[in-house]
């Protein structure tokens, strides 16, 4: 596809352009100001109200020396503050850098020197952590307080209400900063599962390009949805599908502050019924295994998005079998940004992430960097117009993943002859087993397919020998348990669906598997929690 045909998705942004008013301003100019914006337990706030908080906002980072382009740490639970915060550092001209409220110091140290952050918000909460690294960090000047603080602030740190209070309404220091759309607007931090996590860094046209293609062409946002959502606002899927993205279209986004459970998604559910759920396969299988499934009421539910690691075909079958909610499956990331390749609304392929999302042009090659045939597995390389400039201060991988206009992915996928998209697993996931690369997600889907596997998550293992085996993490469905003579039904099962050198090796049974803050099986940590063989575990 060429590149005309890919700028024919999306109308040419202004010279003139900031995210503050395409996203928040423009539902006040379009006569949504007393529309609900956020839903959080019984409060909601009007976007007349976000915007007027997004005012003193921008006014309380300039009067604090924030300048245009410079960084500000987002360190917030999913609260009315974080909307605020977020639009008010674009409207400043600033560049958003969310962080999972959840660290520990010596993350938020991480984070703090990285991005030379010279101002922080955060909440009181989370101060016991991100204090003392604060106190240390050698750029930060101030950290905006949100909630209780329990007393007198030290030095430095300041009530984000206080700072607001002191901001006049329609104070010049509240108008939107005159940026273009190829001005910096935000970081989006990748996973860190090969190492610290970097920043992809995103102009502001990048954030409304995914906005008017998937957004608006594939999920079809509209004005009368409510979104909910699993992942949290600092994970920029979320950022999109329950902040940006209701934002554009004048929707609603339910906020809550809790960890995503089962209950707690059943609870928002019927407590303030959502039209558009965004969640992830590790959730969708929870709510499959909860007692609660049998009676819960999804009926307001229009569609679910999935996406942040491969969706197996049993679990896409079950729920729409037991819900009639379509899930639409995709592939994004936090260079891209957003979702690229997704399923549609009633054009839905089991087991692929869908076709290319209309503004995208992707390819799959091999080794050398050419078009492998169609239904070979490859890497995906993709283009289009929300691509990250870099990865902040790493020019190596900047020029080894983004070269001219395409993004080189570390996933491996195949397309089938009707342009689907089908994932093969990441690159460095991959085991070789017998001398042939054999995919952990295949075992996984296939193991899935058991009656008495609920979840898995299957690693490589050398062997005595030294030879690398698959290993299988399980957590059984309820009133099942692990035993020899179960693991031996595993392995036969698995020789039955797919080639014999396959079959795990070992099976070890667990209550739960590690997530990440993404909501994802973390399978980082399974790996390095797998020690040498011994005697009491041999390789069978």
């Amino acid at each position: 596809m060429a590149q005309a045909d890919l700028c024919s998705a999306v109308a040419p942004f202004p010279e003139r352009f900031n995210l503050c008013t395409y996203y928040l301003d423009r539902s006040l100019d379009e006569g949504r100001g007393r529309r609900v914006a956020l839903i959080a337990g019984k409060e909601m706030r009007t976007y007349a109200e976000i915007a007027a908080r997004t005012g003193k906002v921008a006014a309380a980072l300039r009067r604090a020396g924030v300048r245009p382009e410079e960084r500000v740490l987002l360190v917030l639970p999913d609260r009315f503050e974080f909307a605020e915060s977020f639009f008010g550092i674009l409207r400043a001209g600033g560049v958003f850098a969310m962080v999972n409220p959840l660290l520990k110091r010596e993350e938020y140290a991480y984070y703090l020197a990285y991005s030379k952050a010279r101002l922080a918000i955060v909440h009181a909460e989370v101060l016991a952590e991100f204090g003392p690294a604060a106190r240390e960090a050698r750029l930060l000047k101030q950290v905006l307080v949100v909630g209780d603080v329990g007393g007198d602030i030290a030095g430095g740190f300041t009530s984000y209400e206080q700072a607001l209070a002191a901001e006049r309404d329609g104070s010049s220091e509240a108008e939107c900063e005159p940026t273009g759309p190829d001005d910096l607007a935000g970081w989006l931090f990748t996973s860190g599962s090969t190492g610290k996590p970097k920043a992809c860094v995103h102009t502001h046209a990048d954030f409304a390009w995914s906005t008017e293609t998937y957004a608006l062409q594939i999920v079809r946002y509209a004005e009368s949805d409510r979104c909910l959502s699993v992942p949290k606002l600092f994970f920029g899927y979320a950022t999109g599908t329950n902040l940006m993205f209701p934002f554009r279209v004048g929707a609603s986004s339910i906020l809550f502050e809790g960890r995503s459970t089962a209950d707690e998604l059943f609870d928002q559910i019927a407590a303030h019924r959502p039209t558009l759920l965004t969640s992830v396969p590790t959730m969708i299988n929870a709510m499959l295994r909860s007692p609660r499934m049998k009676t819960a009421d999804l009926k307001s539910l229009r569609v679910c998005l999935s996406a942040g690691e491969a969706l197996p075909p049993k679990l896409y079958q079950e729920w729409r079998s037991r819900t009639g909610v379509e899930i639409l499956d995709g592939i994004g990331s936090a260079e891209m940004f957003h979702i690229y390749i997704s399923n549609r609304l009633g054009d839905v392929k089991e087991a692929s992430l869908g076709q290319i999302v209309p503004g995208y042009e992707a390819v799959v090659v091999g080794e050398d960097g050419k078009e492998v045939p169609t239904g070979e597995p490859g890497l995906l390389r993709v283009r289009g117009g929300s691509t990250a400039l870099c990865y902040w201060a790493d020019k190596a991988k900047s020029r080894a993943t983004f070269q001219g206009e395409w993004c080189t992915s570390a996933d491996l996928f195949h397309r089938d002859a009707e342009g689907y998209y089908f994932y093969e697993g990441r690159a460095d996931d991959l085991l070789k087993v017998s001398g042939i690369f054999t995919s952990p997600l295949e075992i996984e889907n296939a193991l899935l397919e058991h009656p008495a596997v609920a979840e898995v998550c299957v690693c490589g293992h050398d062997d005595e020998e030294g030879l690398t085996k698959p290993f299988a993490f399980v957590v059984l469905k309820e009133g099942k348990r692990g035993s020899d003579a179960l693991a031996l039904e595993l392995k036969a099962w698995i020789k039955t669906k797919l080639a014999p050198h396959k079959y795990p090796r070992w099976f070890e049974w667990r209550e739960s598997l590690p997530k990440n803050d993404r909501g994802k099986v973390a399978r980082k940590e399974l790996k390095e929690e797998l020690e040498p063989l011994t005697s009491e575990r041999p390789c069978a």
